[in-house]
């Protein structure tokens, strides 16, 4: 975990630094992504699209692409993607 995702759980504060990318806005995790797997594991489509306030079919959608272009990158990644 991150030194300030750290610093937020072990303070109870919540994060405020927007820019961050990790920020998300659900104040239960302490708008930080890392808290979120921390506490409860890798999320379902469904709990992202609750989080994000988006469909169900959006979030599949957005994950559909983010793993097409992984597809196209492999030749250029194979180091670093099993």
């Amino acid at each position: 975990m991150r030194k300030c995702a750290s610093d937020c759980v072990r303070k109870n504060k919540k994060c405020n630094k927007k820019t961050c990318r990790y920020w998300q806005p659900y104040a239960e995790d302490l708008n930080c992504t890392f808290v979120t797997v921390q506490r409860h594991g890798s999320l379902t489509l469904k709990e992202v699209a609750a989080r994000e306030n988006l469909s169900l079919v959006r979030v599949k959608q957005i994950q559909d692409r983010a793993l097409l272009k992984i597809k196209k990158l492999r030749p250029i990644m194979k180091d670093f993607l099993f």
